[in-house]
């Protein structure tokens, strides 16, 4: 009876020793094994593990994605407008004895704090940039812009056994004390580039209408030069055939010539004539002449 008392509390010890020597590795956590501080066992795949009682320590480390949130950024872009952002970056522990390490007793609360600044730090630098403007930050290439910022935060981030996932830049405004004079800033600078675009049009309205005035000259001197071609041509063709016709019956073309100058002189209803009865203009309206003319056409 009394070797059964003895043992019971032995058995008890053991038990109590051997469950104190299993832990549980949850899927969603790493764990690490301290001894006296010193890290004996990293522990990274779900199951069961296995530690000295009493003499070792478990210490768990999230493996899920966690999400940090930065305060208000304030920065200044190439054009000058300072612009405050808040940004929030999604992260990991990547390698839990880095992470240890880095922040020794501080904690998650010392790891987000030197993330922050991390973030911080390197937004401004990215967003600071040469190059990069107010209006670039709030365009489509503010992905780009993004990208990088993670980037060079995940490089810094690998120090602490942290891996950046992903970082995003959510609201972006004026500084109120700032805005009334970005505003007529930018107010300054469209009318300056609509200044420029409109000396720039009037500019190449110019050119336009100056190479039309100069293809018209070109087109209205040729055509003047064709013109006079064509009259000469003309000219010469009537004279050629004045000339045939009155080489042919000289009589007859000077009977046709005075009846064309009948016509064009006796023109209108009111038409007057002082001249002398024996002009040489009369010669075909005398009657004289009429018979003349008729007894030199007879054969």
């Amino acid at each position: 009876m009394r070797k059964t008392g003895f043992l019971i509390p032995i058995l008890v010890i053991a038990i109590a020793a051997m469950l104190s020597a299993i832990f549980i590795v949850d899927e969603r956590e790493k764990v690490l094994v301290l001894r006296f501080g010193q890290i004996k066992q990293t522990v990274t795949d779900p199951g069961i593990g296995f530690k000295v009682p009493l003499l070792d320590e478990v210490v768990r480390f999230e493996d899920r994605i966690l999400s940090l949130e930065t305060e208000l950024i304030e920065v200044t872009p190439a054009d000058d407008r300072r612009l405050e952002i808040d940004a929030f970056v999604l992260y990991r522990i990547d390698n839990i004895v880095q992470y240890r390490q880095a922040i020794g007793v501080g904690g998650e609360r010392q790891a987000r704090s030197d993330l922050s600044g991390i973030l911080e730090s390197q937004i401004r630098a990215v967003l600071g940039s040469q190059g990069v403007t107010s209006n670039t930050i709030l365009s489509p290439e503010r992905s780009a812009l993004m990208d990088q910022i993670r980037e060079r935060s995940d490089a810094r981030a690998a120090a602490l056994g942290l891996k950046v996932v992903d970082v995003r830049l959510r609201q972006t405004n004026l500084p109120e004390q700032n805005f009334d004079a970005t505003l007529q800033r930018m107010i300054a600078e469209r009318d300056r580039e609509a200044t420029d675009e409109r000396a720039r049009g009037q500019e190449a309205a110019q050119r336009v209408t100056a190479l039309a005035d100069r293809t018209y000259e070109e087109i209205l001197s040729e055509a003047r030069r064709d013109a006079r071609i064509i009259e000469g041509e003309a000219d010469a063709e009537r004279n050629r055939i004045f000339a045939n016709a009155y080489g042919r019956n000289q009589e007859f073309f000077e009977f046709y010539r005075s009846l064309t100058a009948y016509e064009e002189a006796l023109k209108g209803q009111n038409s007057t004539m002082v001249m002398s009865p024996d002009s040489e203009f009369f010669n075909y309206l005398r009657s004289d002449q009429g018979r003349r003319s008729e007894e030199g056409e007879r054969p």
